[in-house]
Protein backbone atom coordinates (compact mmCIF):
# COMPACT_ATOMS: atom_id res chain seq x y z
CA UNK A 1 0.00 0.00 0.00
CA UNK A 2 1.49 3.52 -1.32
CA UNK A 3 2.07 5.97 1.79
CA UNK A 4 0.78 8.62 -0.75
CA UNK A 5 -2.77 6.98 -0.80
CA UNK A 6 -3.26 7.24 2.75
CA UNK A 7 -2.98 10.84 2.85
CA UNK A 8 -5.80 11.29 0.69
CA UNK A 9 -8.40 10.65 4.00
CA UNK A 10 -7.12 13.73 5.17
CA UNK A 11 -9.40 15.73 3.36
CA UNK A 12 -12.06 14.13 4.51
CA UNK A 13 -11.22 14.97 8.13
CA UNK A 14 -12.74 17.99 10.45
CA UNK A 15 -11.26 20.54 12.00
CA UNK A 16 -12.24 19.41 15.32
CA UNK A 17 -10.70 15.57 14.20
CA UNK A 18 -7.30 17.12 12.76
CA UNK A 19 -6.60 20.18 15.69
CA UNK A 20 -7.35 23.75 15.14
CA UNK A 21 -4.60 24.09 12.32
CA UNK A 22 -5.06 20.77 10.67
CA UNK A 23 -2.01 18.17 10.47
CA UNK A 24 1.11 18.93 9.03
CA UNK A 25 2.61 17.52 6.00
CA UNK A 26 4.55 15.11 7.10
CA UNK A 27 1.53 13.56 9.49
CA UNK A 28 -1.56 11.32 8.47
CA UNK A 29 -4.34 10.54 10.56
CA UNK A 30 -6.91 7.18 9.44
CA UNK A 31 -9.89 8.51 11.30
CA UNK A 32 -13.51 9.45 11.25
CA UNK A 33 -14.96 12.47 11.46
CA UNK A 34 -16.92 11.57 14.65
CA UNK A 35 -13.19 10.34 16.39
CA UNK A 36 -12.62 12.41 19.14
CA UNK A 37 -9.12 12.50 19.41
CA UNK A 38 -7.11 15.10 21.80
CA UNK A 39 -4.50 18.08 20.31
CA UNK A 40 -1.78 16.74 22.59
CA UNK A 41 -2.41 13.53 20.52
CA UNK A 42 -2.08 15.49 17.32
CA UNK A 43 0.78 17.32 18.39
CA UNK A 44 2.63 14.74 19.64
CA UNK A 45 1.97 13.08 16.07
CA UNK A 46 3.17 16.32 13.98
CA UNK A 47 6.23 16.37 16.10
CA UNK A 48 7.08 13.14 15.82
CA UNK A 49 6.81 13.52 11.78
CA UNK A 50 9.50 15.60 11.94
CA UNK A 51 12.20 13.65 13.25
CA UNK A 52 15.29 13.17 11.45
CA UNK A 53 14.63 10.64 8.47
CA UNK A 54 11.01 9.90 9.14
CA UNK A 55 8.69 8.80 5.89
CA UNK A 56 5.20 8.83 7.20
CA UNK A 57 3.80 8.98 10.82
CA UNK A 58 0.56 7.39 10.54
CA UNK A 59 -2.15 7.95 13.73
CA UNK A 60 -5.03 5.22 13.61
CA UNK A 61 -8.20 6.32 14.98
CA UNK A 62 -7.55 5.57 18.91
CA UNK A 63 -4.75 7.66 18.71
CA UNK A 64 -4.08 9.11 22.04
CA UNK A 65 -0.91 10.68 24.19
CA UNK A 66 2.30 9.15 25.09
CA UNK A 67 5.58 9.96 27.11
CA UNK A 68 6.95 12.13 24.23
CA UNK A 69 5.45 10.36 21.21
CA UNK A 70 2.15 9.24 20.64
CA UNK A 71 0.07 5.93 21.07
CA UNK A 72 -2.06 4.09 18.22
CA UNK A 73 0.11 5.07 15.37
CA UNK A 74 3.12 3.56 13.10
CA UNK A 75 6.10 5.63 12.11
CA UNK A 76 8.40 4.47 8.89
CA UNK A 77 12.13 5.97 9.22
CA UNK A 78 15.00 5.65 7.87
CA UNK A 79 16.38 5.16 11.36
CA UNK A 80 15.96 3.63 14.17
CA UNK A 81 13.86 5.22 16.87
CA UNK A 82 13.62 2.96 20.38
CA UNK A 83 11.56 5.65 21.96
CA UNK A 84 8.86 5.31 19.43
CA UNK A 85 8.69 1.65 20.50
CA UNK A 86 8.77 2.69 24.10
CA UNK A 87 9.61 0.32 27.23
CA UNK A 88 7.01 -2.14 26.73
CA UNK A 89 8.34 -3.73 23.88
CA UNK A 90 6.37 -6.86 22.63
CA UNK A 91 3.44 -5.71 24.09
CA UNK A 92 0.41 -7.50 22.05
CA UNK A 93 -3.03 -9.60 22.40
CA UNK A 94 -3.57 -12.92 22.44
CA UNK A 95 -7.00 -15.07 22.06
CA UNK A 96 -7.43 -18.36 23.14
CA UNK A 97 -10.70 -21.09 22.68
CA UNK A 98 -11.10 -22.43 25.39
CA UNK A 99 -13.52 -25.63 25.71
CA UNK A 100 -15.39 -24.28 28.56
CA UNK A 101 -19.23 -23.83 27.38
CA UNK A 102 -20.47 -20.39 28.40
CA UNK A 103 -23.81 -21.51 29.41
CA UNK A 104 -22.08 -23.54 32.57
CA UNK A 105 -19.75 -20.55 33.93
CA UNK A 106 -20.59 -18.97 36.88
CA UNK A 107 -19.19 -15.72 37.29
CA UNK A 108 -18.72 -15.38 41.20
CA UNK A 109 -17.51 -18.74 41.34
CA UNK A 110 -14.80 -18.45 38.49
CA UNK A 111 -14.00 -15.17 39.90
CA UNK A 112 -13.27 -16.70 43.52
CA UNK A 113 -10.75 -19.15 41.31
CA UNK A 114 -8.69 -16.77 39.92
CA UNK A 115 -7.79 -14.98 43.45
CA UNK A 116 -4.31 -14.66 44.02
CA UNK A 117 -2.75 -14.59 40.29
CA UNK A 118 -1.26 -11.09 39.93
CA UNK A 119 1.55 -12.48 42.43
CA UNK A 120 4.68 -14.21 41.05
CA UNK A 121 4.23 -18.01 39.10
CA UNK A 122 5.38 -20.73 41.42
CA UNK A 123 6.00 -23.36 38.54
CA UNK A 124 9.52 -24.27 37.05
CA UNK A 125 10.89 -21.24 35.36
CA UNK A 126 13.51 -23.19 34.28
CA UNK A 127 11.47 -25.31 32.09
CA UNK A 128 9.36 -22.64 30.99
CA UNK A 129 11.98 -20.71 29.16
CA UNK A 130 13.50 -23.84 28.02
CA UNK A 131 9.92 -24.37 26.51
CA UNK A 132 10.06 -21.27 24.71
CA UNK A 133 13.51 -20.63 23.92
CA UNK A 134 13.74 -18.08 26.19
CA UNK A 135 17.57 -17.08 27.73
CA UNK A 136 17.37 -16.54 31.42
CA UNK A 137 16.75 -12.59 32.39
CA UNK A 138 16.91 -10.38 35.62
CA UNK A 139 13.26 -10.33 35.12
CA UNK A 140 11.84 -13.86 34.94
CA UNK A 141 9.88 -13.72 38.62
CA UNK A 142 7.51 -11.61 36.19
CA UNK A 143 6.88 -14.01 33.68
CA UNK A 144 2.89 -14.74 33.98
CA UNK A 145 2.00 -11.79 35.64
CA UNK A 146 0.09 -9.06 33.79
CA UNK A 147 1.45 -5.93 35.36
CA UNK A 148 -0.57 -2.55 35.71
CA UNK A 149 -1.64 0.51 33.81
CA UNK A 150 -4.31 -1.01 30.41
CA UNK A 151 -3.00 -4.42 30.59
CA UNK A 152 -5.65 -7.06 31.80
CA UNK A 153 -6.97 -10.92 30.89
CA UNK A 154 -10.26 -11.39 30.24
CA UNK A 155 -12.57 -14.15 30.12
CA UNK A 156 -15.08 -13.53 27.15
CA UNK A 157 -18.14 -14.76 25.58
CA UNK A 158 -19.78 -14.46 22.24
CA UNK A 159 -22.18 -12.52 22.21
CA UNK A 160 -23.06 -11.49 18.43
CA UNK A 161 -22.00 -12.64 15.20
CA UNK A 162 -21.56 -9.29 12.85
CA UNK A 163 -20.14 -11.13 10.04
CA UNK A 164 -20.96 -14.72 9.49
CA UNK A 165 -18.55 -15.31 6.82
CA UNK A 166 -15.94 -14.07 8.49
CA UNK A 167 -16.49 -15.30 11.68
CA UNK A 168 -16.10 -18.54 9.95
CA UNK A 169 -12.84 -17.85 9.53
CA UNK A 170 -11.66 -17.45 13.14
CA UNK A 171 -12.34 -20.70 13.90
CA UNK A 172 -14.47 -19.69 17.22
CA UNK A 173 -17.28 -22.18 18.98
CA UNK A 174 -19.75 -19.51 19.89
CA UNK A 175 -21.03 -21.38 22.37
CA UNK A 176 -17.86 -21.84 24.15
CA UNK A 177 -15.50 -19.60 26.66
CA UNK A 178 -12.63 -17.13 25.28
CA UNK A 179 -9.71 -16.09 27.29
CA UNK A 180 -8.17 -12.58 25.92
CA UNK A 181 -4.75 -11.70 27.37
CA UNK A 182 -2.99 -8.35 26.40
CA UNK A 183 0.41 -7.94 28.61
CA UNK A 184 4.14 -7.32 27.14
CA UNK A 185 7.82 -7.11 28.32
CA UNK A 186 7.29 -5.91 31.89
CA UNK A 187 10.28 -4.81 33.77
CA UNK A 188 12.55 -6.33 30.46
CA UNK A 189 11.64 -3.93 27.83
CA UNK A 190 11.79 -1.22 30.12
CA UNK A 191 15.46 -2.02 31.17
CA UNK A 192 16.12 -2.36 27.63
CA UNK A 193 14.78 1.19 26.50
CA UNK A 194 16.59 2.69 29.95
CA UNK A 195 20.13 1.43 28.53
CA UNK A 196 19.40 2.76 25.21
CA UNK A 197 18.71 5.94 26.68
CA UNK A 198 21.29 6.28 29.11
CA UNK A 199 23.85 5.79 26.69
CA UNK A 200 22.16 7.60 23.57
CA UNK A 201 19.46 9.56 24.72
CA UNK A 202 16.34 9.36 22.43
CA UNK A 203 17.63 10.54 19.29
CA UNK A 204 17.94 8.08 16.20
CA UNK A 205 20.44 4.94 16.06
CA UNK A 206 22.36 4.22 12.63
CA UNK A 207 20.86 0.61 11.57
CA UNK A 208 24.33 -0.40 10.81
CA UNK A 209 25.66 0.32 14.07
CA UNK A 210 26.50 -1.53 16.72
CA UNK A 211 24.18 0.54 19.49
CA UNK A 212 21.12 0.03 17.28
CA UNK A 213 22.47 -4.16 16.74
CA UNK A 214 22.70 -4.67 20.61
CA UNK A 215 19.23 -2.86 20.83
CA UNK A 216 17.73 -4.88 17.94
CA UNK A 217 18.94 -7.99 19.60
CA UNK A 218 17.76 -7.25 23.11
CA UNK A 219 14.38 -6.06 21.38
CA UNK A 220 13.76 -9.55 19.74
CA UNK A 221 14.73 -10.98 23.06
CA UNK A 222 11.83 -9.13 24.88
CA UNK A 223 9.32 -10.18 21.78
CA UNK A 224 9.90 -13.64 22.80
CA UNK A 225 9.69 -12.91 26.30
CA UNK A 226 6.52 -11.11 25.81
CA UNK A 227 4.92 -13.89 24.00
CA UNK A 228 5.88 -16.36 26.00
CA UNK A 229 4.27 -14.28 29.03
CA UNK A 230 0.94 -14.33 27.39
CA UNK A 231 1.07 -17.56 27.48
CA UNK A 232 1.94 -18.22 30.75
CA UNK A 233 -0.89 -15.62 31.87
CA UNK A 234 -3.15 -17.75 30.07
CA UNK A 235 -2.33 -21.01 31.20
CA UNK A 236 -2.07 -19.91 34.99
CA UNK A 237 -5.88 -19.03 34.43
CA UNK A 238 -6.87 -22.05 32.29
CA UNK A 239 -5.52 -23.95 35.49
CA UNK A 240 -7.21 -22.13 37.76
CA UNK A 241 -10.37 -22.65 35.97
CA UNK A 242 -9.76 -26.18 35.15
CA UNK A 243 -9.95 -25.33 31.36
CA UNK A 244 -8.15 -26.25 28.32
CA UNK A 245 -7.49 -24.07 25.17
CA UNK A 246 -6.22 -23.24 21.87
CA UNK A 247 -4.72 -19.93 21.06
CA UNK A 248 -6.10 -18.45 17.63
CA UNK A 249 -4.22 -16.06 17.62
CA UNK A 250 -1.04 -13.50 19.15
CA UNK A 251 -0.19 -10.22 18.09
CA UNK A 252 2.37 -7.55 18.77
CA UNK A 253 1.57 -4.11 18.72
CA UNK A 254 4.86 -2.31 20.14
CA UNK A 255 8.04 -3.26 18.26
CA UNK A 256 10.25 -1.85 15.08
CA UNK A 257 10.92 -3.74 12.08
CA UNK A 258 12.63 -3.94 8.78
CA UNK A 259 10.50 -2.89 5.85
CA UNK A 260 12.36 -3.31 2.28
CA UNK A 261 11.23 -0.38 0.64
CA UNK A 262 12.04 -0.22 -3.58
CA UNK A 263 15.61 0.04 -3.83
CA UNK A 264 16.11 0.54 0.36
CA UNK A 265 15.23 -0.91 3.80
CA UNK A 266 13.19 1.59 5.92
CA UNK A 267 11.70 0.74 9.89
CA UNK A 268 8.60 0.40 10.77
CA UNK A 269 7.46 1.48 13.89
CA UNK A 270 5.09 0.48 15.80
CA UNK A 271 3.19 1.63 19.23
CA UNK A 272 0.06 0.51 20.07
CA UNK A 273 -0.85 -0.60 16.55
CA UNK A 274 -1.18 -3.57 15.34
CA UNK A 275 -0.37 -5.06 12.06
CA UNK A 276 -2.87 -5.12 9.00
CA UNK A 277 -1.33 -8.57 7.51
CA UNK A 278 -0.61 -10.92 10.02
CA UNK A 279 -4.12 -12.65 9.72
CA UNK A 280 -7.16 -11.75 12.56
CA UNK A 281 -6.21 -8.74 15.53
CA UNK A 282 -8.11 -8.22 18.63
CA UNK A 283 -10.04 -4.48 18.81
CA UNK A 284 -10.77 -4.25 22.59
CA UNK A 285 -13.33 -1.91 23.94
CA UNK A 286 -11.75 1.34 25.84
CA UNK A 287 -11.23 0.29 29.75
CA UNK A 288 -12.96 3.14 30.74
CA UNK A 289 -16.21 1.24 29.66
CA UNK A 290 -18.66 0.19 32.06
CA UNK A 291 -18.64 -3.73 32.71
CA UNK A 292 -21.93 -4.29 31.61
CA UNK A 293 -20.51 -1.64 28.12
CA UNK A 294 -17.40 -3.64 27.69
CA UNK A 295 -17.19 -5.36 24.07
CA UNK A 296 -14.16 -6.56 22.20
CA UNK A 297 -14.08 -7.32 18.41
CA UNK A 298 -11.90 -9.89 16.39
CA UNK A 299 -11.77 -8.87 13.43
CA UNK A 300 -9.99 -10.15 10.10
CA UNK A 301 -8.15 -6.78 8.46
CA UNK A 302 -9.14 -5.96 4.83
CA UNK A 303 -5.98 -4.78 2.57
CA UNK A 304 -6.45 -3.17 -0.66
CA UNK A 305 -3.77 -2.15 -2.34
CA UNK A 306 -3.74 1.13 -5.45
CA UNK A 307 -5.08 4.06 -3.51
CA UNK A 308 -7.21 2.90 -1.04
CA UNK A 309 -7.05 2.22 2.46
CA UNK A 310 -6.67 -0.57 4.78
CA UNK A 311 -9.57 -1.50 6.57
CA UNK A 312 -11.50 -4.43 9.08
CA UNK A 313 -14.19 -6.58 9.18
CA UNK A 314 -15.88 -6.86 12.77
CA UNK A 315 -16.67 -10.87 13.08
CA UNK A 316 -18.03 -11.27 16.32
CA UNK A 317 -19.01 -8.97 19.18
CA UNK A 318 -17.91 -10.49 22.50
CA UNK A 319 -18.64 -9.46 26.16
CA UNK A 320 -16.81 -9.37 29.50
CA UNK A 321 -17.46 -12.18 31.51
CA UNK A 322 -14.90 -11.38 34.58
CA UNK A 323 -12.26 -9.41 34.69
Amino acid sequence: MAIDSIRTIETDMTESTKGPAGLSSGATLIACAESWIEVEALRQLEQTAELPGMRAAVGLPDLHPGKGCPIGAAFLAERIYPALVGNDIGCGMALWQTDLPTRKLKPERAAARLQGLEGPWEGDLEAWRAEHSLAPTDFDTALGTIGGGNHFAEIQAVEEILDPNGYAGLDLDAGRLLLLVHSGSRGLGESILRAVVDQQGRAELDPDSAAAQAYLSHHDQALGWAEANRRLIAQRLLNALGADAERRLDVWHNLVQPVDWPGERLWLHRKGAAPADRGPVVIPCSRHCSPSGRTTKPVRPRISVGGSTPTSSAATQCGSIAA
